[in-house]
Order: C-alpha cells, then sequence, then structure tokens
C-alpha cells in the first residue's frame, strides 16, 4: 500500500509455484468422509485432506485487481495530509510505521480498543513500539474504538468522545478464523470454543486418521506467525508422504509449538523483536524484516526467483 511495486514480488498465483498438481478456484462449503463440496456444487475426492483456510478475508480473486487495489490505496495515501489507522495489531502498527518513514509530513493517527498495541506478545515489545511511534509523532488513541460507519465528511468519533479528522482511513483490525464453513461438517464437532480446529502432535484433526490442519485455524497454544505455519505445513507433508508410503504411524513427524518470538517492522529499517533472552527494537531486529520482508526467502522456498527480472 505504501509501496505498490513490491507487491509485484509479493502477489503470487498459486500456478506459478504448484506446477504439479490441480488448482480448483472455489470456496469449500462442505466435508465428508472422502470428498469436499465447493460452492459451485462440485465434489472433489480425497484420499487425504488438509484445511488451512486460517482466517476470512474478503480480497480480489486476480493478481491483477490485488494489484490494482494496492495501487488504489496508495493513492489515497499520497493524496491525504491526514490518515487514520484503526487497529494497533501487526499491521495498523506496520502500516503506520511505513507512512510516517515514507511520510513524514503526513498526519498519522492510530486508534486501537486494547490498553497496549501488539497485544499478542509482551508489554515491552508493545511499549517500544509505542514509543518508536510516538517519535514519529504518530498519535496513538489507546482504550478507543471508532465506528466508521458513522463518519460524515473526513472526521471519526471514538468511543472516548475524541473527534479525529483524517483525509481516509485503514481498517486494520484482526480477522474472523475462517471456520464458519466447518460448523455443518463432519468436523463440527472439533471445534473449540474460538472456532478452532483441535489437533493431534501429527497436526491430524483430533480422532481422524487423513484430515489434517495447519496454521491459524487450529488451536495450538502459539502465537499466530507466518513461519509457524510454514513449520506447519512441513509436518503435514512429511507425514502425508508417509502415511502414503506405509509408514507406521509411531514414526510420523510431531509438532512441538513454536516459542513466543515476534518481529514487528517499524519503517524501512527498523523493527521491534521479540526473542528467548530479549526484546529489542531498532535497525538490528530491522535488519533482520524490515529490509525485505521475508519475501525473498518466501519465494525461494515456493521455488521461485527471490527478485523479479
Amino acid at each position: 500500500m505504501v509501496e505498490p511495486s513490491f507487491a509485484e514480488r509479493t502477489v503470487i498465483n498459486h500456478s506459478d509455484y504448484l506446477t504439479n498438481g490441480l488448482l480448483v478456484v472455489s470456496t469449500a462449503v462442505n466435508i465428508r468422509d472422502n470428498e469436499v463440496l465447493t460452492s459451485s456444487g462440485r465434489w472433489i475426492a480425497y484420499d487425504y485432506l488438509v484445511i488451512a483456510t486460517g482466517h476470512s478475508d474478503h480480497v480480489p480473486k486476480t493478481r491483477t485487481e490485488r494489484l490494482n487495489q494496492y495501487q488504489a490505496e496508495s493513492e489515497k495515501i499520497k493524496s491525504a495530509n491526514s490518515i487514520l489507522i484503526v487497529g494497533g495489531g501487526p499491521t495498523g502498527v506496520e502500516l503506520a510505521g511505513e507512512i510516517v518513514v515514507d511520510f513524514p509530513e503526513k498526519k498519522v493517527t492510530l486508534v486501537h480498543r486494547g490498553s497496549r498495541l501488539l497485544e499478542f506478545i509482551g508489554a515491552k515489545a508493545s511499549k517500544k513500539a509505542l514509543d518508536w511511534l510516538t517519535s514519529k509523532k504518530v498519535e496513538v488513541l489507546l482504550n478507543q474504538s471508532v465506528d466508521i460507519n458513522t463518519a460524515s465528511d473526513g472526521t471519526y468519533q471514538t468511543s472516548g468522545g475524541e473527534t479525529i479528522i483524517a483525509d481516509c482511513h485503514f481498517v486494520c483490525t484482526g480477522k474472523p478464523i475462517g471456520s464458519s464453513w466447518l460448523k455443518d461438517t463432519i468436523l463440527k464437532d472439533n471445534l473449540n470454543g474460538h472456532g478452532k480446529l483441535v489437533v493431534d502432535d501429527n497436526l491430524r484433526v483430533r480422532g481422524l486418521k487423513n484430515v489434517f490442519a495447519i496454521g491459524d485455524i487450529t488451536a495450538i497454544p502459539e502465537i499466530q506467525q507466518g513461519y509457524l505455519a510454514q513449520r506447519h505445513a512441513v509436518v503435514a507433508a512429511r507425514n502425508i508422504k508417509m502415511l502414503m508410503s506405509g509408514e507406521k504411524e509411531t514414526k510420523l513427524a510431531t509438532y512441538k509449538p513454536g516459542s513466543a518470538i515476534a518481529i514487528v517492522s517499524l519503517g524501512r529499517r527498523d523493527a521491534v523483536a521479540q526473542l528467548p533472552f530479549a526484546t529489542i527494537c531498532g535497525c538490528i531486529p530491522g535488519m533482520i524484516k524490515s529490509r525485505d520482508l521475508f519475501v525473498g526467502k518466501t519465494r525461494k522456498q515456493m521455488g521461485l526467483k527471490p527478485t523479479l527480472t
């Protein structure tokens, strides 16, 4: 959104890396013991199934539409003098950081309903992120919310009675878990109270031998991070291959929940990092993530060139 050209590397067609498989672009709506039903009415048979529906997020279906969306949002940022960001999780904090670094003359206000930013990690990291943003003249309002639907002519009212004037806004609040479609399927009894799938140590849905779940939809007790979802995928893929080759279940790979490690980028050079031994902020953690946001590494893992030629 701040640098649309960056999306050329991050928005990837599934067919670019899934070169030996069938891609079905449709929504899954039901599951039976050996087949999945799509919204188009097609039943797809399976021997092994992996549920990886993460969070519900309504985004454009094609790469071109997605790139055009980023370009349009970038134009909103460039033409605005004042910007409101709703939500103080990693997305809201990172967006605010990128805007104030690239456009220091713009007035940025961040409103968050929680008592601190980045509530998914520790209080030390939250404080360091807050201090960094305020040092860049970002106005941060905590313990407040904004009803975007009641805004009028660029005037927004917070739940705390404050008035915010902004030329545009971006909603960066959390997305709901993408499991509502499972409530009428054979997996309905495997959802916990938060709508997440309960899995065993092999990442199989509890009580089932051939259905796996990975990513944010799982009830694994760990923070939700992309690199952990990647670890889930490695374990699940390994176990499916072993089961297909007739290996004993006792030899299946097990998954151990990840430690609470997280890096949140702050502009182009800085970041705040929560590590097992310390919480640090500045250019050192920024060198790990903020320069490339792990895009080159991820593209390489998918068998793609890290950079575009």
